[in-house]
């Protein structure tokens, strides 16, 4: 069930990240490959239709992955589940101060991923971020859980990439930031229902990763927080070395909670593992 992993993996986790904003930035600039950033003029105007046209590209992608039962597919339910949760939140009258924007983000933020896993699945792996490599990797060997999937998928985006994509976009309102994670509330009990009854049944325990929902939830809102702290160093770099520094530093970290997540969600000899869930997803996914 990977429970006693799980559950020294996150409270590490949470605790390192907790003061990692105050840690000082000693990683050399360039010790950590960064990949292109998709162009930020994808749904610049911040139409509603855009959230459309990404949930429908994120369909397209997840259903042959699902199919198959790829490892892949759990991440990729995933995001798409909260981009549609996303649309319904963006609808609501006053739920944002700046719809447009967030729109905007979610247009950008969701390139990152489609980038990244386009890149891997041609084999052009200097193109892929080290986050995101670690984290397909692991699905394409079928080398973790179904928990171990999911967190890394959604470390790779928010720790790696969405520091990146408020950069870019010129941060937009802190509020607006912070209210993602109402809807990101919303979803993550249904979602991890779901995940368990498609791909993997270890997905949904009575505690999921060996702590309530509300602990996950707080990680993934803790992750988001550090995020919006790593864009403002980003925003506020006073050289480009100075930026390039604070660059590193975000890629050299996400790559090193990718690791961990590897090494404590991976399947251990004696345990249920690749071939039971596989197994079990052919008859239920």
């Amino acid at each position: 069930m990977f429970l006693t992993n799980r559950l020294v993996t996150l409270c590490v986790l949470t605790a390192a990240l907790g003061g990692a904003a105050a840690a000082p930035l000693a990683v050399t600039p360039g010790a950590v490959a960064a990949a292109p950033a998709p162009a930020a003029d994808v749904c610049a105007n911040g139409s509603p239709k855009c959230v459309q046209v990404t949930i429908a590209k994120m369909e397209r992608r997840f259903q042959p992955l699902a199919r198959a039962c790829s490892h892949q597919a759990v991440f990729s339910l995933a995001y798409l589940r909260t981009t549609q949760e996303y649309a319904r939140a963006a609808a609501e009258p006053g739920f944002f101060q700046d719809v447009r924007f967030v729109n905007h983000e979610d247009a950008v933020f969701a390139q990152y991923y489609f980038d990244a896993y386009d890149a891997w699945a041609a084999g052009r792996r200097s193109a892929v971020p080290e986050a995101w490599r670690i984290a397909f990797d692991a699905a394409g060997q079928r080398k973790v859980s179904g928990s171990g999937n999911l967190l890394l998928g959604m470390s790779a985006h928010v720790n790696r990439d969405l520091p990146f994509v408020l950069e870019q976009l010129g941060l937009g309102l802190k509020s607006d930031h912070d209210k993602v994670n109402v809807f990101l509330r919303r979803v993550v009990k249904p979602l991890l229902a779901e995940e368990a009854a498609r791909f993997d049944p270890t997905m949904d325990d009575d505690h999921a990763y060996g702590l309530s929902h509300e602990a996950f939830f707080k990680l993934l809102e803790g992750w988001r927080e550090l995020a919006w702290v790593h864009a403002q160093q980003l925003v506020e770099a006073r050289t480009p070395a100075d930026r390039a520094l604070v660059a590193a530093k975000i890629e050299a970290d996400a790559a090193a909670t990718a690791t961990s997540l590897v090494l404590a969600n991976e399947y251990k000899p004696g345990m249920s593992g690749a071939a039971e869930r596989d197994a079990y997803c052919a008859t239920h996914g």
